[in-house]
């Protein structure tokens, strides 16, 4: 069984690793295999369908950004702004933007109630909460308002993302982000009326 575990592991890193690199325009199971240097019916013994591998895929690289994210905050020395900034520019880097569309993909998917999505819709939310509130209250913000600030700071970059992923205006967009960190840093530095 620790065997199984470990080889996933290693399938599912090698998976991300290729997807993260070539994209997935036109994937195919087969050619995946290929590229990662195992069989399609390995592919499917370890994650069920390509739909569960695909969304095994982004679920790694969510945690990936969550992690990134985390290790952002909680540097001593990086304000809020650095952080969000860094943060963001990451988000909107070009070789994310397939993961990303898949993100929107399987929410749908999971929202349409499609059972292969609905592991990643149930993990969709909180645990990206969980580290927006551990940033936010590392920079100061109260244990009280920290959960509604995060929930906010989510729904609001995913939204923007969405819309550039959507082919919006990237330069609008960037001013946009802009805006929600200057809102969010409003907060940081205001007591709650």
């Amino acid at each position: 069984m620790a065997d199984d575990l470990g080889v996933r592991a290693d399938l599912l890193q090698r998976c991300v690793d290729h997807l993260g690199d070539q994209g997935l325009d036109g994937l195919r199971l087969r050619r995946l295999a290929d590229a990662v240097g195992t069989s399609h019916r390995m592919l499917l013994y370890y994650f069920g369908s390509r739909e569960e591998l695909l969304a095994a895929v982004v679920a790694e690289v969510e945690a990936r950004q969550r992690r990134e994210l985390e290790n952002l905050g909680a540097l001593p020395a990086t304000s809020f702004e650095a952080a969000s900034r860094a943060f963001w520019r990451r988000l909107v880097d070009p070789a994310l933007h397939p993961s990303e569309r898949l993100f929107f993909e399987l929410y749908v998917a999971g929202l349409r109630g499609e059972a292969y999505a609905q592991p990643f819709l149930a993990s969709v939310v909180d645990p990206w909460l969980a580290v927006l509130v551990g940033v936010l209250e590392h920079h100061g913000v109260a244990a009280d308002r920290a959960p509604a600030l995060a929930r906010a700071a989510l729904a609001a970059v995913r939204g923007l993302l969405l819309d550039l992923l959507g082919g919006g205006d990237a330069a609008a967009v960037d001013a946009a982000a802009e805006e929600v960190f200057a809102m969010l840093r409003a907060q940081l530095d205001s007591p709650r009326i």
